[in-house]
């Protein structure tokens, strides 16, 4: 049996945000002329972590942790952008071949300001752990 891959976990919680309705980018914001979206989520994810499920060193169980970063032009839109993302995220993703944990939310940083954009926009980074064993 192979080891899990991440890039199946990537695309099921990008799908789960863009079926609430929400744009998302993949490790941060598009460059370039077109404007974004008011309001957007950034998944920001690592290399997650593969571990043994049994004595025989099987080496299939997955835990990864990502982050989604809620962004919008005001304070109000950005933590409604965090609230849209939890209830999308509020079921087990589906990942053919697996057997998902819903994912569990640990919490982040505050809500963010950055003044150094044109407008200024706000920033809430919530961060998620996704595990899941052999269907």
């Amino acid at each position: 049996m192979t080891s899990p891959a991440v890039l199946p976990y990537v695309a099921a919680v990008q799908a789960a945000l863009a079926n609430a309705s929400l744009a998302v980018y993949l490790g941060g914001a598009p460059a370039g002329p077109a404007p974004l979206p008011k309001t957007y989520c950034v998944v920001y994810t690592g290399p997650g972590q593969v571990s043994s499920a049994s004595i025989a060193d099987d080496r299939t169980t997955l835990d990864m942790l990502l982050q989604i970063t809620c962004v919008a032009t005001t304070p109000e839109g950005s933590l409604g952008t965090a609230d849209r993302a939890r209830a999308a995220l509020a079921v087990p993703l589906t990942v053919d071949g697996r057997a998902t944990w819903r994912p569990e939310e640990l919490g982040g940083p505050h809500l963010l300001r950055d003044d150094d954009v044109t407008p200024p926009l706000y920033y809430l980074p919530v961060q998620y752990r996704l595990r899941s064993i052999p269907a």
